[in-house]
């Protein structure tokens, strides 16, 4: 340990027996110091403890720095590191490198989505396709609100959905990114205040005239799995996940019950069976090998996707715009159009809050006319209802658009011929005057 001066720093050789970068300490500033490299070049160092852990920060080259200004940088860490217990290696690290999206994506998948959600692999897939492209190798604190206002636009061209749910995931990330530190805690979260594209939400379910067709196709395709699966989703209303991971452990014959374990809301659910559901499963193949009710292609595994076979289905039944999940509304709607109440359809449907299944209330539309009709009934006795006004056969002229013919212009000749013939039928007594205008018979609904 030695008094640094320039002179003395400018005298320094590196040392063929010293390890290979030695270092000179100052006297006068505990942990500042120089360090000689074996290709000759010096630079300022300060080391430090911090939370038990050594660490040793780079001010500069010898070169770039005079004495007193490394100096003085040395005593401002030194400084923060006991004022503030602040790591200047890791604010170093943190501003040269940070952490880009990419690194914020995998904490956001590990930490929060993997853990929490059931529809983690949509965020995957989401990320993977638009966010890495975009913006993989980004620092986190440098993406900005225009960045993500103009994915969203691009994206919103084709699939408005898709790029809100787009900007919901990066306000999420930003989000959790503040809370781990990943960024400042006042930094401006760019997934927010950005307007988001108009959602109509869907109203399609099966009617019940199409209901024979899709009953027939469903019977026309060969997978005896695929046949119960869908067949079992139009008489339970669970989830397709729901349905596909059904175990055979999870059915209760004494008391026809099927226990769902893992739902959406999280909270496990009983689905009642009905005579012909559990007709249905008691008719399905069984392996003793396969712990899953609706067996797949691979040993001991359940049946992973039904789209193909559902693409099939819906357009040999004529219906190609239904989906999977209509099939879910259609329970909704049916139970809705059949007078249940929307306290049992919720928990049919195994909804948390009433707002989802009002959504499944307004679907059938049978019930309100049938509701209109009655009402109306009751006023068909006092209701006079106008006659159709007759404005005569209509007249088309050359050149010009098609008119009544009491529409005509008169002349002045026709005017008074018209006048005059009204001044001789013109009643002229009280009595006659109210014989003409007495109001001519109700007209009773038909």
């Amino acid at each position: 340990m030695a008094h640094l001066t320039k002179r003395f720093i400018d005298s320094l050789v590196y040392s063929k027996v010293a390890p290979a970068r030695e270092a000179h300490w100052d006297e006068r500033l505990r942990g500042f110091g120089v360090r000689v490299y074996p290709n000759g070049e010096k630079s300022y160092v300060f080391s430090y403890r911090h939370q038990g852990r050594k660490r040793l920060i780079a001010l500069g080259r010898t070169t770039e720095l005079t004495l007193e200004q490394a100096r003085d940088m040395a005593l401002s860490h030194k400084v923060r590191l006991r004022q503030e217990d602040t790591d200047p290696m890791l604010e170093r690290e943190r501003a040269l490198l940070g952490d880009t999206i990419a690194e914020l994506c995998t904490a956001y998948l590990d930490r929060y989505a993997k853990v929490r959600k059931r529809s983690w692999r949509l965020d995957v897939q989401r990320i993977e396709k638009y966010l890495l492209p975009e913006w993989g190798t980004l620092k986190a604190a440098a993406l900005k609100r225009t960045d993500v206002a103009a994915l969203h636009r691009r994206v919103g061209a084709a699939h408005p959905y898709a790029a809100n749910r787009i900007v919901e995931l990066v306000s999420k990330m930003f989000e959790l990114a503040r809370l781990w530190g990943i960024v400042e805690e006042d930094h401006p979260n760019p997934g927010r205040r950005i307007e988001a594209f108009r959602e109509v939400k869907r109203e399609r379910w099966v009617t019940a005239e199409e209901m024979p067709r899709l009953g027939q196709a469903i019977q026309a395709e060969p997978n005896v799995f695929v046949r119960a699966a869908i067949c079992l989703y139009l008489l339970t209303g669970v989830r397709k996940s729901e349905l596909l991971k059904a175990r055979w452990r999870d059915i209760d014959w004494n008391r026809a019950e099927w226990t769902l374990p893992e739902t959406k809301n999280g909270r496990p659910h009983v689905v009642p069976l009905s005579r012909p559901a559990l007709d249905l499963l008691e008719r399905l193949p069984r392996d003793p090998a396969n712990p899953y009710v609706f067996q797949g292609a691979l040993a001991g595994r359940p049946l992973v996707n039904i789209s193909k076979p559902w693409q099939r289905i819906r357009v040999a039944a004529g219906i190609p715009d239904v989906r999977l999940h209509d099939l879910r509304r259609t329970v909704g709607s049916m139970l809705a159009q059949n007078n249940h109440s929307l306290h049992l359809i919720g928990r049919v449907l195994n909804h948390q809050d009433t707002a989802s299944t009002l959504v499944y209330a307004r679907f059938g539309q049978d019930h309100v006319r049938a509701a209109l009709e009655d009402h109306s009934q009751g006023y068909c006795e006092h209701l006079v209802l106008p006659s159709p006004m007759n404005f005569g056969p209509r007249v088309t002229e050359p050149g010009r658009k098609a008119r009544y013919a009491s529409h005509r212009p008169r002349t002045g000749r026709a005017r008074r011929s018209r006048l005059a013939t009204q001044s001789k039928s013109r009643p002229n007594t009280r009595d006659q005057r109210a014989a003409t205008f007495r109001k001519p018979a109700q007209k009773q609904c038909r």
